[in-house]
């Protein structure tokens, strides 16, 4: 009976040390269906799933879970394994060097009288992934294959549990378009096998594309649960539900520039990639005025993080050819210390890879890019370094505490805000931002848009490379396409559109 709850999460509350991550909530899936959770960063989603999964064991909380109407009390992940509850987080667990079967079978590998059957394992796996749609040899290295394949990979493994609830916890947030249509398609094919599916995600379209309940969260709290049958899920509705205010204009207007002053400069700029053994930029030629947004536009591997890198120091040890002029002058960078030198200030894609120290504090992760204004003698002064924290915490929104908060333990929104402000405290000319918004919810957008439209006006400039189209066309005063290592085109805001952009991306 599809109408029947499956799962029942009843007055759930959750505290960590100064913060109370979940308050009374209750939260209900019916059989079958797909129910996507939704909320800003830190509103408890992940947590609530963790308390469901085991990860935060029976008895760290209050409340109830009941699976078919029967109480559960799951002391570790095995325990919710075997009532089939399965959950696939943002950050995928396989190991690279392992082969894809042993992979999917890893944690309960198929025995026959206590003797590993490798050959069974081989075989089960085929059929699971084919079940998933990859055909792909299962003795092939995990590490060996992109994220997409590797985000189906995952899907096989709980598959290969019988799962009965399947948990993802943004699972398109790494994916390129294809990629993201063909894991929605197998999440539809998975529910009509009798799957029921909990998502998370901060793409309010793919929530209204595939959700049939949505259940949002704030501040740890239950806001509602809309039914997509009854006509009450939208963009609109869901946006004053997670953030609890309307936003008529996710992109914040301001007067686009019109400075003649040119900050940053390129000619001819071409980087040789020797592992690769080519270029992976051709002549590029771009340049940035003052207190201008400049955006670039591509499909992923044109080559706009490439660039980036390439002028912020050069880290991947490109060859390099042509010139580089910062405020008139020559900077051909040989090391990313030399580009803070400089005036340039890169925010990384990855935050948790390239961006932050995670189990560094908060205010450590802030003034390690500008220690030296902060040494008294031969050592940091301490208590400039907290006014500074305290000073960023602030003025941009960073939602903790404490300053002493381990970066680790922030959401992904605020983890960007630091993320930010550690390279504002280097005061740069030129700030260049690689999907500045990837992985963090529509308020704490907004909340980076008003931020970046503040910076310009002030003066510095930004290079601002995104994935999402809407949001290049919302934010910038022009627009360079890259497409294949070289620039395609270039557009000013007035005349940009989604379709020119897409042409010359794809020219």
């Amino acid at each position: 009976m599809k109408d029947r709850n499956i799962l029942e999460m009843k007055g759930i509350t959750k505290e960590f040390p100064g913060v109370k991550a979940l308050d009374d909530v209750t939260f209900s899936v019916k059989k079958g269906e797909i129910h996507c959770l939704v909320g800003e960063n830190g509103a408890g989603k992940s947590t609530l799933m963790k308390v469901l999964s085991g990860v935060h064991p029976h008895g760290t909380y209050s409340g109830d879970i009941l699976i078919d109407s029967e109480v559960q009390e799951f002391k570790k992940i095995s325990d919710s394994e075997k009532k089939g509850i399965a959950i696939i987080y943002q950050e995928l667990a396989l190991f690279p060097e392992l082969s894809v079967y042993e992979n999917i079978f890893i944690g309960h590998e198929i025995q026959n009288n206590g003797i590993l059957s490798w050959n069974e394992t081989i075989k089960r796996s085929g059929e699971i992934l084919r079940k998933v749609g990859l055909s792909i040899n299962p003795e092939v290295k995990a590490g060996s294959l992109g994220v997409g394949k590797q985000q189906l990979i995952e899907i096989a493994k709980a598959l290969s549990r019988d799962v009965k609830i399947l948990i993802l916890d943004e699972p398109t947030a790494a994916l390129n378009e294809d990629d993201c249509d063909n894991l929605l398609s197998l999440i539809k094919d998975l529910q009509s096998n009798g799957v029921t599916c909990i998502m998370i995600t901060h793409k309010l379209k793919e929530v209204i594309r595939i959700a049939d309940t949505v259940t949002v969260l704030r501040d740890g709290q239950t806001i509602c649960t809309l039914d997509a049958a009854a006509g009450e899920v939208s963009e609109d509705i869901l946006i004053k539900n997670m953030v609890g205010r309307e936003i008529e204009n996710i992109y914040p207007g301001r007067d686009h520039i019109r400075s003649v002053e040119t900050v940053f400069e390129v000619k001819d700029w071409t980087a040789y990639d020797s592992q690769l053994g080519r270029n992976v930029l051709k002549n590029i030629s771009l340049n940035v005025k003052e207190g201008e947004i400049v955006g670039l536009a591509g499909l992923m591997g044109a080559g706009r993080t490439e660039f980036a890198r390439s002028v912020f120091g050069n880290p991947d040890n490109y060859r390099l050819k042509g010139e580089l002029r910062i405020d008139g002058k020559n900077g051909l960078m040989h090391h990313p210390e030399e580009a803070i030198k400089s005036g340039i200030a890169y925010v990384s894609e990855d935050r948790k890879k390239d961006g932050l120290i995670l189990m560094k504090d908060i205010k450590q992760n802030i003034s390690i890019t500008n220690l030296k204004s902060l040494k008294k003698g031969m050592v940091i002064d301490d208590n400039a370094e907290v006014q500074i924290a305290t000073k960023y915490r602030k003025s941009i929104g960073i939602k903790t505490p404490s300053i002493e908060m381990i970066v680790n333990k922030l959401s992904g929104g605020n983890q960007q805000k630091v993320s930010l402000a550690k390279w504002l405290f280097a005061e740069p000319r030129l700030l260049i931002l690689d999907e500045p918004t990837r992985g963090i919810d529509v308020g704490a957008k907004y909340e980076i848009y008003t931020l970046m439209n503040k910076l310009v006006a002030q003066g510095m400039s930004i290079i601002m490379i995104s994935s999402e189209l809407p949001e290049v066309l919302g934010m910038s005063d022009r627009i360079y396409v890259v497409s294949e290592g070289r620039i395609t085109g270039e557009l000013s805001a007035a005349e940009a559109s989604q379709e020119k952009v897409m042409h010359l991306a794809t020219s």
